[in-house]
């Protein structure tokens, strides 16, 4: 059986979508938080949306979250299916101690995981989408 990733060229995740409710906010939030940079906006008035890419790196080799804005639409009722974004943070304890300086609640405090030694932590974001900070290996 053929897959994507058996082609010549290797298949990567591109980018994860949340949609949001107020887009400047949720770009504040990951810029000022996480360090990530806006890579790329897509505003499309008939549509009625606007799409913008932030990460790390460049997106034709980076994974991004794409962060939708559909005019008019301040809130959305969160799913059971989806688990959460994952970012892998330096100094998980510093980074927490930061963001709860700034106002962002720490959702579960940094520590190992359960039955292993991996340290976590989680943070939702304004729209409530849970964030994992996960502790990278030094």
């Amino acid at each position: 059986m053929a897959t994507v990733a058996s082609s010549a060229k290797a298949a990567r995740i591109m980018h994860a979508m949340i949609r949001v409710g107020d887009l400047k906010r949720s770009i504040d939030f990951y810029q000022t938080h996480f360090g990530m940079s806006v890579i790329r906006t897509i505003d499309v008035p008939e549509g009625k949306y606007t799409n913008v890419f932030i990460g790390y790196g460049e997106e034709k080799t980076d994974p991004l979250i794409e962060l939708t804005y559909n005019y008019g639409v301040e809130t959305y009722e969160k799913g059971n299916g989806f688990g959460h974004l994952a970012i892998g943070v330096p100094d998980i304890y510093a980074a927490c101690d930061t963001m709860r300086k700034e106002g962002v609640k720490i959702i579960r405090e940094p520590g190992p995981v359960k039955f292993g030694t991996t340290v976590i932590a989680f943070v939702d974001d304004p729209d409530g989408y849970r964030i994992e900070l996960i502790q990278e290996s030094k």
